[in-house]
């Protein structure tokens, strides 16, 4: 992904995120806290109920694991319980993720 603008991308997430995840540890919504997502495995954050689909994605959160599946959550993680339809423009993406590199 391109450099990203964290600014840009916590505006971004409480728009579009934040009404199903918390940037705070230990709090989750409707999906799972995103603190400390970046470089954490799927589906491992204890305390959150995850789907069989997201159980069985095995991935890392990486930045360009992220970055693909931002793009189209349903077409990257199949069955996904994530309504959210994706989000297209690649730098909005990529300040998003630097936002979420933040989140540790």
């Amino acid at each position: 992904p391109p450099p990203g603008d964290a600014e840009a991308g916590k505006a971004l997430f409480n728009r579009q995120c934040a009404v199903c995840h918390s940037p705070q540890a230990g709090q989750n919504k409707v999906g799972p806290s995103l603190h400390g997502v970046v470089g954490r495995h799927s589906a491992s954050l204890p305390g959150y109920n995850y789907s069989p689909a997201m159980k069985q994605a095995d991935r890392v959160w990486t930045p360009e694991v992220l970055d693909h599946y931002l793009t189209d959550p349903r077409a990257s993680v199949p069955g996904t319980r994530m309504i959210y339809a994706g989000l297209k423009d690649p730098k909005q993406r990529a300040d998003l993720i630097a936002y979420l590199e933040t989140l540790k």
